[in-house]
């Protein structure tokens, strides 16, 4: 098959990635990262994420809620108990749950936190294997024991002290050495903003300090694309990217260090970016990955853009289209997939779109689910769960389907859409309406279509209108005429349905929508992924048509009241 190569290359690249980190760590690790280690912290940074007390309370008795699995730790080690996933494991040894302690910041919460920094120096920091030292795990745990320096320092013995700056310069030192053999995109962007942070925290040479806050700077010039959208294209990762980077340039600048371009140039093109993928309820549109959001951090990371106006209209580089009009937001994914290395998240959505009215959600994608639940990852990584067109219950981009590959390269997408065309619409005559014409080709090898989606919105922010036609390029070889394509629109859980005629009337929050189209639809039930309280039922309209038949369909979604 003709994605056979891609993944043979990857699978060839992934290899001698872990040989060469294995390499670098070594039989004699316990030597090579064994060094000196500081008096005490030169800073403790800032940190943008919140906590719940009522965690640290059920963390205190032994009940450990990360990655969707519980896992009760009774009287042993939690670092010694079974894990139920390697998402479970992760969580656990990145410590981003101390911030629960942080935010319960009593005695009793400080020394449970630091009484599980120091069972996991006992248990796991002598072997530089396992989950604990994956580079993305490490990376955010040394950005976490940073970030809440004085929660575990602050009344702690002399002993405990030592050993845990000991741990902090070891494991500094660790990622220093495998920064280069960290997966590529978020991964090895992680391992940098951690190596920076240290560098920051720690007390070291200057020119070190300095070296590592570039080799940052550098990494987000190859990650952050021009119009400040993540190479992924993954709207979340921005999030994720600012959150840990805003508090590296805070300390910086609060320490008079130097800040380099790179860092500066790359935070001023994410917040727009990040505004940009925002509907008018604060949450992210769901793409390639994006999955409940976490409001307090979104909210707080708003805080720093200091842009004015509405954000851009096209984000040309990330592959997104944004249509608002007097509060109604539409969202398009106008994009072809990211490269094959970076796609391990990424989703099969081309051509869907989101549509928002004033704080109300209306037409979703099914987003991404919690962590820990791979069956529902890979449903939701589906052309089918994206408000778009399929054919033959197919999509447009493909898997790497096989579960040893799943486990070793993360489900990569591979062959899709090579070329999406877009162009704007210009507005004729009395028509006043934005929006745009666009066309992708993942179906045109199987099945000889492509795919062309007009959106228009009215100014007034109280039509949009669309049209989708599969434009027959060929007859497919060695295949029977394809009979069934469906246009999709997933709606959000807080839309009610009633369907009038041959109109459905979608109500919610006060609103009033109506959806018409010139084909029959149906309402059928669909998964919404993305809620904070897990995948909750939702309904869907659903247009089926035999293109061969019936190949443009006309629909629109109008504001009522």
């Amino acid at each position: 098959m003709a994605e056979n190569p891609q993944i043979a290359v990857l699978t060839m690249q992934e290899a001698w990635r872990r040989l060469r980190r294995r390499l670098r760590t070594g039989p004699l690790h316990s030597l090579r990262f064994v060094g000196s280690a500081p008096e005490r912290l030169a800073v403790i940074p800032p940190t943008l994420h919140q906590g719940d007390p009522f965690v640290a309370e059920a963390i205190y008795a032994g009940s450990f809620h990360l990655a969707g699995r519980l896992v009760e730790a009774g009287r042993g080690s939690i670092f010694q108990a079974p894990s139920p996933s390697d998402e479970f494991s992760a969580e656990l040894h990145s410590f981003f749950w101390l911030r629960h302690h942080a935010a319960a910041g009593d005695a009793l919460a400080i020394r449970n936190a630091r009484a599980l920094v120091s069972d996991w120096l006992r248990h796991c920091s002598g072997r530089l294997g396992g989950p604990a030292f994956e580079p993305e795990v490490a990376a955010r745990r040394l950005i976490a024991w940073l970030n809440h320096g004085d929660l575990l320092l602050g009344t702690a013995d002399y002993e405990f002290y030592r050993r845990f700056l000991r741990s902090l310069s070891a494991q500094t030192r660790y990622l220093r050495s495998i920064a280069q053999e960290a997966p590529a995109g978020m991964p090895r962007l992680m391992v940098r903003m951690a190596i920076a942070l240290a560098g920051v925290c720690l007390p070291m040479p200057s020119g070190r300090a300095k070296a590592s806050v570039q080799h940052l700077a550098d990494e987000l010039d190859r990650q952050i694309l021009p119009d400040g959208g993540h190479a992924s294209r993954n709207p979340a990762a921005l999030a994720a990217i600012l959150a840990e980077l805003l508090p590296i340039r805070e300390t910086l600048v609060n320490q008079g260090q130097p800040v380099p371009k790179g860092i500066y140039s790359a935070i001023d093109r994410m917040l727009p970016a990040l505004r940009f993928f925002r509907h008018a309820d604060g949450t992210l549109a769901l793409f390639n990955g994006t999955g409940a959001c976490e409001m307090q951090l979104l909210a707080a990371l708003m805080r720093f853009d200091e842009t004015l106006g509405e954000p851009l209209s096209n984000a040309r580089h990330s592959g997104y289209h944004r249509l608002a009009a007097d509060g109604t937001v539409v969202i398009a994914d106008t994009g072809c997939p990211p490269q094959v290395a970076l796609s391990r998240s990424a989703h099969a959505g081309t051509l869907a779109f989101e549509l928002s009215s004033q704080a109300a959600r209306i037409v979703v994608n099914c987003g991404s689910p919690q962590p820990g639940q791979p069956e529902l990852r890979r449903l939701s990584r589906s052309t089918a769960a994206h408000s778009t067109v399929t054919v033959e219950d197919r999509s447009s981009s493909r898997f790497a389907g096989q579960p040893q590959l799943d486990r070793f390269l993360g489900s990569p997408l591979v062959p899709g859409p090579t070329e999406v065309r877009v162009e704007e619409i210009a507005a004729e005559g009395s028509e006043r309406t934005i929006g745009f014409d666009a066309a992708h080709d993942g179906y045109e090898r199987e099945f000889g279509f492509l795919h062309q989606r007009r959106l228009q919105l009215s100014t007034d922010g109280a039509m949009l209108s669309g049209r989708d036609h599969l434009l027959a390029t060929r007859k497919p070889r060695g295949r029977e005429d394809t009979k069934r394509a469906a246009i999709r629109f997933h709606l959000h859980p807080q839309v009610s349905v009633e369907t009038i005629g041959d109109t459905a009337r979608l109500s919610l929050r006060g609103q009033l929508w109506r959806f018409s189209a010139d084909r029959p639809f149906t309402v059928e039930d669909s998964i919404f992924f993305a809620d904070n309280s897990g995948s909750r039922r939702t309904l869907q309209l659903v247009v089926e048509v035999d293109p061969g038949l019936t190949p443009e369909v006309a629909w629109a979604f109008e504001r009522m009241s």
